[in-house]
């Protein structure tokens, strides 16, 4: 019974229409009589999008395969909603590798890969590279099965090409250099430093690039599980622990720390985004905003730092900021030992997946394997080819003046043919494929991240920049964060929640972030430790001893496994 069936085919005329009309289409010149192209339905549990795709990736898709892609993403029981009707959509990424997509399984609701050779036909790409990573997902069938299965379904995220290294770090302490300079270059050893440095830059910046107030930080909620993400987060980026379920895992010593844990490092962290607040320096609206609204802030000078590059750097660092002399770099206090992740052939547990439902699945299966190909990743990460990024004779990676501008700034118009801006065409699935860090194995021995490419490292830096590499005495972050204290964490899978743990966990967790939010937003220490003590207390009474007793057992498992 665990084998899908997945008996939804395309029709001949159906399959003649996409292998002799719109799929073959190439070139920009596309004539308005062409077929309607195919809405493919995309859930993803990642995305912050909801909608069809637009921009040039768009316009590339449906000039290469005749398809657009209408984006769900994960809301209050959508996945409980679409599983009650048996259909999750035609392509659906998982955000994790357990209950869900356990369920999924059982369900009969993703399609069975090897189902008329489906992969062979037509992910040969997937099928010659990522080996690793498909028997990881055929033993995750066999896992959830009890050993009745080895169906293929999928593979994971950030697929590496070699166990060598880790991949880059995204918990990279951004912070608004610029500002940094004018106070001195203050020594921040520990949170406390970091604080009080928060608001010494607010005083000495207070207003952003429209003259509204600035903040240390701008956080927003959408992306919390068991835990406000940014505060368990921020753990991750001074301690180096990783989430495991409802607290932390640290990889050094397997030790699990619970998000109740009395001077536990989730509860440090939920005091000092307090602090912040009782400043007057967290961003009040970051409770009822989205990641969409927080970037947006970011990129007007709103906010002094951010652990992650993705909403420090990428978002601020453009050409009306850096041609003024301000940047936001890396700047870590000295207790600092944030984490990266090491590289894994087998991928990750962002799971890429079809629905058994799909009428589409060749189409699916041909969209995920162009994800796949070198083409794809780098056209997905840069812009179009040859337009933003290219190959020279000896196969090296550079990117175009025009990929340059769509780095500083995503409001970089594409034009050449393609609609919107930059920002407007990244693909808003929100997975990846190979790891950024990963070697491309059409170009001379490079990796996909544009940060490492021979003709990025020969391109000039800004005045601001190189008071930055002076000061720090490295040329880019990556070799600053190496170089000083840091962890590395493996991935890990995670066993499906038993009945009793899967009977209280929406409860316990529902209350664990519903009294951080609460507790961020006290305005004094009194009020804060009152909220605390309640979220303690109401937490324990639904059962997060439970949840966590369970968390504790799976870090022994990880920890033995990474050995």
């Amino acid at each position: 019974m665990w084998r899908n069936s997945g008996k939804k085919t395309l029709s001949l005329v159906l399959t003649a229409s996409i292998l002799f009309g719109t799929v073959g289409l190439t070139g920009c010149g596309t004539s308005e009589k062409e077929k309607e192209p195919v809405t493919l339905e995309v859930y993803s549990m990642l995305a912050n999008y909801s909608g069809v795709q637009t921009g040039w990736i768009a316009d590339i898709l449906k000039e290469k395969f005749g398809i657009k892609l209408d984006i769900i993403p994960q809301g209050n029981n959508e996945f409980e909603t679409r599983q009650a009707a048996g259909n999750l959509g035609d392509i659906i990424v998982f955000g994790g590798n357990s209950d869900q997509y356990a369920a999924a399984v059982r369900d009969g609701l993703l399609y069975d890969w090897d189902q008329g050779n489906l992969l062979s036909k037509e992910g040969s790409y997937i099928k010659e590279h990522m080996q690793d990573a498909l028997e990881k997902n055929r033993t995750l069938t066999s896992t959830i099965t009890d050993g009745q299965s080895d169906v293929l379904y999928g593979f994971g995220h950030d697929v590496a090409t070699s166990k060598e290294d880790h991949s880059s770090f995204f918990y990279t302490w951004d912070l608004r250099w610029d500002v940094y300079k004018e106070l001195g270059y203050p020594v921040v050893k520990d949170l406390e430093d970091y604080e009080k440095l928060m608001v010494d830059m607010c005083k000495q910046c207070p207003t952003n690039d429209e003259g509204q107030p600035t903040y240390a930080v701008s956080i927003w909620p959408d992306w919390d599980d068991a835990m406000v993400m940014y505060v368990k987060s921020t753990a991750t980026a001074y301690y180096g622990y990783d989430e495991l379920g409802i607290g932390l895992y640290d990889p050094d010593t397997g030790d699990f720390h619970g998000a109740l844990e009395e001077n536990g490092p989730y509860l440090e962290m939920l005091k000092f985004y307090n602090k912040l607040y009782q400043d007057g320096i967290l961003d009040p609206e970051s409770v009822s905003q989205d990641y969409k609204m927080s970037t947006a802030k970011v990129k007007s000078g709103t906010t002094m730092f951010s652990i992650f590059d993705y909403a420090g750097r990428a978002g601020y660092n453009q050409s009306k900021h850096t041609e003024k002399g301000k940047i936001m770099l890396s700047m870590r206090p000295e207790d600092a030992s944030p984490l990266a992740y090491g590289m894994n052939t087998a991928g990750g547990e962002r799971i890429w997946t079809i629905g058994s439902q799909t009428k589409y699945p060749e189409l699916c299966m041909r969209l995920l394997n162009w994800l796949c190909t070198p083409e794809g990743r780098l056209t997905v990460e840069y812009g179009p080819k040859d337009l933003c990024w290219k190959y020279d004779k000896q196969k090296n990676t550079s990117l175009t003046e025009l990929g340059l501008q769509c780095r500083k700034s995503s409001d970089t118009k594409i034009g050449n043919g393609y609609k919107g801006n930059f920002g407007d065409g990244i693909l808003k699935i929100a997975n990846t494929t190979w790891a950024l860090d990963s070697e491309n194995p059409e170009s001379n021995g490079e990796t996909y991240n544009y940060l490492t490419w021979k003709k990025t490292s020969e391109s000039s830096a800004s005045e601001i920049e190189k008071d930055w590499q002076e000061h720090a005495g490295y040329a880019n972050a990556e070799e600053y964060l190496n170089a000083g204290k840091h962890k590395i964490s493996g991935e890990y899978t995670m066993a499906e929640k038993p009945d009793n743990v899967k009977a209280v966990w929406k409860k316990v967790t529902t209350k664990l972030r519903d009294y951080s939010w609460k507790a961020i937003y006290a305005t004094s220490d009194k009020e804060y430790d009152v909220i605390v003590d309640e979220m303690l207390r109401e937490c324990k009474e639904e059962g997060y001893e439970t949840c966590a007793s369970w968390c504790n057992e799976e870090a022994k498992n990880r920890y033995a496994d990474s050995k």
